[in-house]
């Protein structure tokens, strides 16, 4: 199991990777984590300041949390979704199953559920495989 910090890395480190797996604690890790940020995003644009002269009310944190609000969303798009294909690769899903998050009525539900599972071993399919005739690599430690 991994920590919560580990997971978040890992997925931040992988922003566009879309082979391999993600474990569930990585998968969940991140979608907690990117929870908490659109919670205090999302309340910074709810919290009423009060109101201005007029009587009218201000804007206040709102002209903080929108634009915050809208990073966290665009900003995460990529690796939410990349997480979410290595997530249904562990689970032995192909990525494309993603798809049905676009369709209407029970799809994103069904991933959903699809990432709750466990993982399988057959998901090994999934990870990159060395070429047969590829060269071995060595670092560069002198060795002594």
């Amino acid at each position: 199991m991994r920590t919560p910090m580990a997971a978040v890395s890992t997925v931040l480190s992988r922003y566009a990777t879309f082979s391999g797996r993600a474990a569930r604690s990585e998968y969940w890790w991140w979608a907690l984590a990117v929870g908490v940020l659109l919670m205090i995003s999302g309340a910074l644009i709810i919290i009423p300041t009060g109101q201005d002269v007029t009587g009218a009310p201000e804007m206040g944190l709102a002209a903080i949390g929108v634009p915050l609000y809208l990073l966290v969303v665009f900003g995460l798009l990529v690796p939410n979704i990349a997480v979410t294909v290595r997530r249904l690769h562990d689970a032995n899903f192909s990525g494309w199953f993603y798809l049905l998050v676009f369709a209407f009525g029970i799809g994103g539900l069904v991933v959903f559920v699809l990432t709750l599972l466990p993982s399988n071993p057959a998901g090994a399919r999934f990870d990159k495989l060395a070429a047969p005739n590829a060269a071995p690599t060595f670092d560069n430690r002198r060795i002594s």
